[in-house]
């Protein structure tokens, strides 16, 4: 297999590996080991050190496999999907119910991206999602438009929004260690890093290491966990310095599944305005892959709190795990502000809300920074801090940082991201 750079044109790589006709098993012998570690939400986090791959270090993990670099992935989540992941839930009488409550779908303008996302989609991974969207007012009870004609297409995962993540940490040069989690990250003086476990099991040393976790390296970590952060903030301050402040948006999702498809509701997804409690809602189910045999004869939808409605729900019960009470306490303002658009919506037979929360949100004034819609995001920076690089990079200790805090917040920001940390990372290694 030949190196990816000729089909993505995302690897430069220098002169002693210039030659494009270098397969994957001379590049095995050059590069020896990368270790990629996940990314995480403040409740994980604060239980055990929770990390969750989010799409930018799956991106990344695929992308360094792909040119014959060993990558191992840690995650001490489940399963990885990160704000791409999906809920599964059951109702009452038995039914599963399965909800996309992060991010609900993406567009791509870049063409690098768009390449990849077209060899997803040769693979069955994603879908266009071909429905009639808009935007609905809450003063005068009607839909102002429709982004029928959008430019660029709506793609979703398939069956589901982790499924891209998924089928990622899987590829062939991938090896995913799931329920690991990182309690440090040393690097040597023979300029490999060493990692160790939460339990102090020594994970192995590697020639480079990829954080999508922002909050691996910031000194809020103690606040949240009571221990130092796993990557001694000392060993890269420029870096440090860049991830002290991204403000970030938190939300609530709110999942609801009818018996009965939403006649009145003429599109399947739709932004609010003039509402202070709800930015977007969408019908899950008319998603492509998601109405089987035992979903066909109920609706599920997803609604999205503003910002603003969130901060002061957190301002009130603080960043903890909000309890049982809270979420259904939400659950019900938000379902009532649903109902209150005058499109006769009935009672749903499962409702169900939760808190996205990211780690960066741990800061006294934390309510005056949430500013941004959670259809642009999801738990949310709202700051690029290296939109040129497109990734946070120290060469001499082989440390990339990527995320959709380093481009744009939302997925394609991420992809972006995770390819630009892939590709330092295979220049750097392709000349020793």
């Amino acid at each position: 297999m030949t190196i990816t750079t000729i089909s993505y044109k995302l690897l430069t790589f220098c002169l002693c590996k210039s030659d494009p006709s270098i397969d994957r098993a001379t590049m095995s012998n050059v590069a020896t080991k990368v270790a990629v570690v996940g990314s995480g939400n403040i409740e994980n986090i604060a239980k055990r050190n929770g990390m969750n791959v989010a799409v930018s270090g799956a991106v990344c993990a695929s992308a360094l496999a792909k040119n014959g670099i060993s990558v191992t992935l840690f995650e001490s989540a489940r399963g990885p999907g990160g704000r791409m992941s999906q809920r599964r839930e059951i109702s009452e009488d038995g039914k599963e119910l399965l909800f996309d409550h992060g991010a609900p779908f993406f567009s791509v303008s870049n063409c690098d991206v768009l390449k990849l996302v077209h060899e997803w989609e040769s693979k069955g991974l994603v879908a266009e999602w071909k429905e009639n969207f808009g935007s609905f007012d809450c003063i005068s009870k009607k839909f102002l438009e429709n982004d029928q004609e959008a430019p660029n297409k709506k793609y979703v995962g398939l069956p589901g929004m982790n499924s891209i993540c998924k089928a990622l940490c899987n590829e062939t040069g991938v090896e995913s260690k799931f329920g690991a989690s990182i309690g440090r990250l040393e690097c040597l003086d023979d300029e490999k890093w060493s990692l160790t476990g939460l339990d102090g099991q020594n994970l192995g040393h590697f020639s480079g290491v990829v954080l999508s976790d922002k909050s691996i390296a910031s000194p809020r970590f103690t606040h949240v966990t009571g221990r130092p952060p796993p990557l001694d903030l000392s060993l890269t301050p420029e870096l440090a310095l860049k991830l002290q402040e991204i403000p970030v948006s938190p939300c609530f999702a709110l999942m609801l599944a009818f018996a009965e498809p939403l006649s009145s509701i003429s599109v399947k997804g739709f932004s609010f305005k003039n509402s202070e409690i709800l930015s977007w809602s969408h019908c899950d189910s008319s998603k492509p892959g998601r109405s089987t045999a035992r979903h066909v004869s109920f609706e599920r939808w997803v609604l999205h709190s503003t910002a603003n409605y969130a901060s002061g729900v957190i301002a009130q019960t603080g960043l903890q795990k909000p309890s049982s009470a809270t979420l259904t306490k939400v659950a019900e303002e938000l379902f009532r502000e649903f109902q209150s658009i005058g499109l006769n919506i009935p009672q749903p037979f499962f409702m169900k809300a939760h808190r996205w929360l990211s780690y960066e949100a741990l800061k006294i004034n934390a309510v005056s920074i949430f500013t941004i819609p959670f259809f642009q995001g999801s738990a949310f920076p709202t700051a690029s801090i290296a939109r040129e690089e497109k990734c946070l990079w120290d060469r001499k200790k082989r440390l990339a940082i990527c995320g959709d805090f380093c481009v744009s917040p939302n997925v394609e920001g991420a992809i972006l991201s995770g390819l630009a940390a892939a590709s330092k990372l295979t220049e750097m290694l392709s000349c020793l």
